[in-house]
């Protein structure tokens, strides 16, 4: 089940908060979001509730056997090693199988058998949440979770589970038990949501069409100008289908009195990588970073182990995002730039001109998603070509031949201007009245009933997240 669907937002969603609203106490309240939670992902694929519910259990009782043995290091680590492996065995299974038998018989010629492996959608999310809870409660930072029902509403509660954010376990733990719903938060997260769902239907669907038209293969007439749109599109259509998606999971969690961190913050608006990577999917960078580059050393080492760590993040951050060497090849492309940052680069560039910084980070950007979005080695050199050796376009003969992508066009500029901090400053602003700030809400009312318009005229709802 999607967010951006109406049997979400007509059916289940409705249904779920008269339920949750009307029983009276903790337990019952999170009983009923639990129930719902587990609905809401066997919706598409039922009998994968059943390796979530496994991966919960082992969590369950590793968590408790390192509880237990805290005052044995040597098999407390032990324990914490099998927790480790035997939470990534399911996602290595389904997500990588097929990858490295694929490797294995390009390399070997031999006649290998692909197994017929269909991915849980969610599973590197609630599989990176699980780890974050057994890691963190190694190391002391969160108490043992004793309830097995509060720590399966943990890994399964539906607003973050199938697209993030990755909510680590010690933003909730105390409201798993004590949270305090009221009607400022639950306000507040359905303008949220109603702004994420926004991003993803209005602004998101129709950059996708445009990019799906223009990243193919042999067409004649996409030029370079014509190519360069379809990069910008796909850049803003990335962005904010992705931050659609946290603005209504954050939305989501408000409402039933759950307070998810920020996921981002305005990426686009860089002036080098490493600043964009502070802003972009920052519950993703800030994982790798906690459980994975510290862990290794961090900076705190010598300059070839550093080196080293900076390259073990952003393979595992690159296969993270799919089985294929694309994104290997993506998450190389920023390992390198961020070396040659660190090392020296970024010293030049802060004392550059800000316009100059800006234009930098985003011409890095924008190719990295070339490099993001091309699945084949064949596509991305067609498209990096197109990009860097000029073409002639035919842009009018490109439109009618795509003349349903006209009506998408128009929403290029208004999505290139809401991906600058301007909307915040807005808000300040109607915030100061009274009337600005009916002006709003109204405002917000219009954008759901242009969302109910878009989705009843439309078939065209991509799902971008089937690799997680």
């Amino acid at each position: 089940m999607l967010f951006s669907s109406l049997t979400f937002l007509f059916g289940f969603l409705p249904i779920l908060l008269l339920g949750y609203y009307v029983v009276p106490s903790r337990k019952f309240k999170n009983c009923i979001l639990l129930v719902f939670s587990l609905l809401f992902y066997a919706w598409g694929e039922p009998k994968y509730i059943l390796l979530m519910l496994v991966t919960i259990l082992i969590s369950y009782i590793m968590g408790l056997l390192i509880n237990k043995y805290d005052s044995k290091p040597k098999v407390k680590k032990l324990l914490l090693t099998m927790s480790i492996i035997l939470i990534l065995a399911g996602l290595i299974f389904f997500k990588y199988t097929n990858f490295i038998l694929e490797n294995i018989t390009r390399v070997t010629k031999a006649d290998i058998t692909f197994m017929d492996i269909i991915l849980p959608i969610g599973i590197s999310f609630y599989s990176f949440q699980i780890l974050s809870y057994v890691i963190d409660l190694y190391n002391k930072k969160v108490e043992v979770q004793r309830n097995i029902f509060s720590l399966a509403l943990y890994v399964s509660l539906f607003p973050q589970l199938i697209a993030g954010p990755i909510v680590r376990y010690e933003t909730v733990e105390d409201e798993l038990k004590n949270r305090k719903e009221n009607l400022p938060d639950i306000l507040s997260g359905f303008k949220r949501f109603i702004v994420g769902l926004s991003k993803k239907i209005i602004i998101a669907n129709n950059m996708g069409l445009i990019a799906d038209s223009i990243f193919v293969l042999n067409n004649s007439n996409i030029g370079t100008l014509i190519m360069w749109l379809g990069v910008l599109a796909y850049t803003l259509q990335i962005y904010f289908d992705f931050s659609g998606y946290s603005d209504m999971a954050i939305g989501l969690g408000k409402m039933f009195g759950f307070h998810f961190l920020e996921n981002f913050n305005y990426p686009y608006i860089a002036k080098s990588i490493t600043d964009f990577w502070r802003r972009w999917h920052i519950s993703l960078s800030s994982w790798f970073r906690d459980y994975i580059y510290i862990p290794l050393g961090g900076n705190r080492v010598s300059k070839l182990k550093w080196i080293r760590n900076i390259c073990v993040v952003w393979l595992l951050t690159g296969l993270w995002h799919g089985a294929s060497w694309n994104f290997v090849l993506w998450g190389a492309y920023f390992a390198i730039i961020l070396l040659i940052e660190k090392i020296f680069l970024l010293k030049f560039i802060e004392k550059s001109p800000k316009i100059i910084q800006w234009l930098y980070a985003i011409f890095l950007i924008m190719l990295g998603w070339v490099i993001f979005r091309c699945e084949s080695m064949e596509l991305m050199k067609n498209v990096l070509s197109k990009m860097f050796v000029y073409q002639k376009s035919d842009l009018l003969k490109f439109i009618t031949e795509n003349i349903n992508l006209l009506f998408s066009m128009l929403f290029i500029l208004p999505a290139i201007v809401v991906s600058f901090p301007i909307v915040p400053k807005l808000k300040e602003k109607f915030n100061k009245s009274i009337i600005m700030y009916a002006g709003y809400n109204l405002l917000i009312l219009i954008l759901f009933s242009i969302n109910i318009v878009f989705l009843t005229s439309s078939s065209y709802n991509p799902f971008i997240y089937f690799r997680f």
